[in-house]
């Protein structure tokens, strides 16, 4: 299954992010989801920090844990994953010349309470990461579950509009790493994701 990538770009074009449900099957999700779970309880986990050079670690800011994903020893539904990003970043390549040579994501599992305050994903000392990645993997999420992804939008007058996200399974945004801000806002259950930046060299 390949899904149609032409929203999420219409998307970025037009409001700075684009968002696809069905990027991953239901069985994909399920199985990347199981995944997460298993190497969650074996430990390899850690606590998400914020900074790129002097890393903290602070749960009131931000209060998910992560494991990075070493495309080199991927699991086989790991590989499915990766394979349809880097489909992804080829298309956009084609069509919008952004120049994306990489990408690099990690799980993040966020436990019922925590969420991640407002940011920009871009680093000061590093403009590599040039969009945003964030594909859900759980099951029947409501929107009374919360944590929804906020994103605010700048709106021509100056105003700012808020843009609230579903983590519904299988669903991918992609927004614009140095341009929207957003943030990660608290559930009532355990919220799983891929996360990650579609980076030039």
């Amino acid at each position: 299954m390949t899904p149609d990538f032409e929203p999420i770009i219409d998307g970025i074009l037009a409001n700075g992010y684009g968002i696809v449900d069905n990027f991953l099957s239901a069985d994909e999700t399920a199985a990347l989801a199981t995944q997460l779970r298993t190497r969650y309880e074996a430990g390899q986990f850690r606590q998400a920090a914020i900074g790129n050079q002097s890393v903290v670690v602070e749960k009131s800011i931000r209060g998910d844990e992560i494991l990075w994903i070493d495309e080199a020893t991927a699991t086989s539904d790991e590989v499915v994953f990766l394979d349809r990003i880097n489909q992804f970043i080829d298309y956009v390549n084609r069509t919008c010349y952004l120049g994306l040579q990489e990408g690099e994501f990690h799980y993040a599992l966020y436990p019922a309470g925590t969420g991640y305050q407002r940011h920009l994903d871009r680093f000061r000392s590093d403009s590599r990461r040039k969009l945003s990645v964030i594909c859900y993997l759980n099951t029947d999420w409501q929107d009374t579950d919360g944590g929804q992804l906020a994103l605010f939008l700048l709106q021509p007058d100056g105003s700012e509009q808020t843009e609230l996200v579903t983590p519904i399974g299988g669903r991918l945004v992609c927004f614009e790493s140095d341009r929207l801000e957003h943030e990660v806002r608290p559930a009532t259950r355990e919220r799983l994701s891929l996360t990650g930046w579609l980076k030039t060299r």
